[in-house]
């Protein structure tokens, strides 16, 4: 008999899972909230301007292709994608920028232009990090259901070659003096709402990553991955239902055996979350069936930062890089105004992405579709949104002016707005943390709400919530992983998942498949580290 499996959301993670079930002969059946496909990996259409509603890069595709793969499909015959040089613009309050290229030659004169004492130590960073990576493989691709985990994947012995103890800025001043220099390859920290002040060294690998790897834009923003991917879905049998919110998970005693919507009652056999964890939790399953992870303790998490976004139409052309990084002058301020004080700053670091260089189909000939983001506190009673957001958005204005977007508020001709209390509100996401839990020593490895969810049986988790964290490429692990266990529990096999040699976008070792995902959840090994 068919086993049945109920997916509940359409983001990344649960169409992920979709297509790795679905290609092992299990029906699917995701159901999602909203009216579109995506979740966060969606997009803003409006007057002839597209915008990526949440990632607007994509890193490490060797995840994807290979669950492409096991659908008989490659990512590139999916999705076009071009790879970015430079990769961004990372420009300093302090002063100075450099144009982050994975060309060696030529990062190493752009940090000489701001520390010629540094730049040699560009190749010394790559070759340690090359090395550490190599290292760290044979650990890093299983689940984390308990601390025996730890002990079987021989994590401790691997922890003096992590320097645990270590924050990645201390890590870099081996390589680095220059603060500015060292910004340049930890800023990446923010992807996951960490403080590159209290990351482990680990960290390093990130940025490492990029240079290796690439950084690419699909040709149509990141939102047509996550259509791919449902078109992918839907040719392997997957049914995807839009436009119906879950109100509640049923169960028989402990077990998942469905959901229940405003349409009515689908059964299965297995249930996988993909709904931002904590607010699933809180809305769908009793409180009294989770002893981890009641209401009281998912209160007393700790949970990332989020972000204050800008879609800007504008009516001209930029001739500026596809991605802008400014990174505050008294960056260490900023980033402690958003995680201990959560208050908003009168400096904030911002990002803003002028995909149009690349790629014009998102926006009419001769205008801009700018993405304008500034990381600020997830929800909290120091900051009233319908207050301050007439005030922030016109200092981010302001600033990113400093970036070379100068006098653009009169040429804007579509403006959309998104707070943490939209993310809260709109987008269904506990106290708007758009990075999900945070990577904190306690809330890593098995001490994250596991992939096979141990409260409770025939219930998966997949995306940030749960192991390995937040990030495209990890949420695609998070969804291997889960569909993996998914799999022997219903008795049918589960490996190989994939099959074939990869051909897609970046040229990554057969061996180092999916170190990326389980390698970002490590990033909390040792939080509490001071640079």
């Amino acid at each position: 008999m068919t086993k049945e499996t109920i997916i509940i959301g359409a983001g990344p993670g649960g169409l992920a899972s979709a297509i790795l079930l679905a290609s092992a002969g299990v029906k699917v059946k995701i159901i999602e909230r909203l009216p579109g496909i995506g979740g966060r990996t969606s997009s803003i259409e409006a007057d002839g301007y597209k915008f990526d509603l949440g990632p607007t890069f994509f890193l490490y595709p060797r995840v994807l292709e290979e669950i492409f793969r096991a659908a008989g499909t490659t990512l590139r015959d999916e999705v076009p994608m071009e790879r970015l040089d430079p990769q961004y613009r990372i420009q300093f309050g302090a002063g100075g920028h450099i144009d982050a290229t994975p060309n060696i030659g030529q990062m190493e004169r752009e940090i000489a232009r701001l520390s010629p004492a540094d730049a040699p130590g560009f190749r010394r960073f790559l070759d340690g990090n090359r090395t550490k990576l190599a290292r760290m493989v044979p650990c890093l691709e299983s689940a984390f259901l308990g601390w025996r985990d730890l002990v079987q994947m021989r994590l401790l012995k691997m922890l003096p070659m992590l320097r645990p103890h270590q924050s990645v800025d201390t890590y870099l001043k081996r390589f680095f003096k220059d603060e500015r220099v060292r910004l340049a390859f930890c800023f990446q920290s923010k992807y996951l709402g960490m403080s590159p002040f209290r990351c482990p060294s680990l960290f390093s690998i990130l940025s490492f990553l990029e240079y290796e790897y690439g950084v690419f834009h699909p040709i149509g923003g990141c939102a047509a991955i996550t259509a791919a991917m449902a078109r992918v879905a839907q040719r392997l049998g997957v049914e995807i239902c839009l436009s119906e919110p879950v109100e509640e998970i049923l169960f028989a005693g402990r077990r998942a055996v469905g959901v229940r919507t405003s349409a009515g009652t689908h059964r299965a056999d297995a249930v996988v979350v993909n709904a931002d964890f904590a607010r699933a939790m809180e809305r769908m399953v009793p409180d009294h069936l989770r002893s981890s992870w009641t209401n009281k303790k998912l209160a007393k998490k700790k949970y990332s930062c989020s972000t204050f976004m800008m879609y800007l139409g504008v009516e001209g052309t930029f001739d500026l890089p596809h991605h802008t990084i400014h990174i505050a002058k008294e960056y260490a301020r900023n980033l402690d105004e958003i995680e201990n004080q959560h208050v908003l700053s009168d400096d904030p670091s911002f990002y803003v992405q002028n995909a149009c260089v690349t790629d014009p189909t998102l926006a009419p000939k001769g205008h801009s579709a700018l993405y304008v983001l500034a990381p600020v506190s997830h929800q909290h009673s120091n900051i009233d949104w319908k207050k301050e957001t007439p005030r922030f958005r016109k200092l981010l204005f302001e600033k990113i002016a400093q970036a070379g977007y100068r006098d653009i508020e009169k040429r804007v001709r579509y403006e959309r707005v998104i707070t943490p209390a939209d993310w809260d509100t709109r987008y269904e996401i506990y106290r708007g943390a758009t990075f999900n839990l945070a990577h904190s020593l306690d809330q890593m490895l098995h001490l994250r709400p596991h992939n096979r969810f141990e409260d409770l049986d025939g219930m998966y988790l997949v995306g940030g919530g749960t192991h390995p964290g937040s990030g495209l490429p990890v949420i695609f692990e998070s969804a291997r992983i889960s569909s993996r266990l998914l799999l022997e529990d219903l008795g049918l096999p589960s490996e190989p998942l994939t099959s074939g040699s990869p051909t897609g976008c970046s040229s990554i070792p057969q061996e180092k498949a999916g170190v990326f995902a389980t390698m970002a959840n490590m990033l909390g090994l040792n939080s509490k580290t001071t640079s």
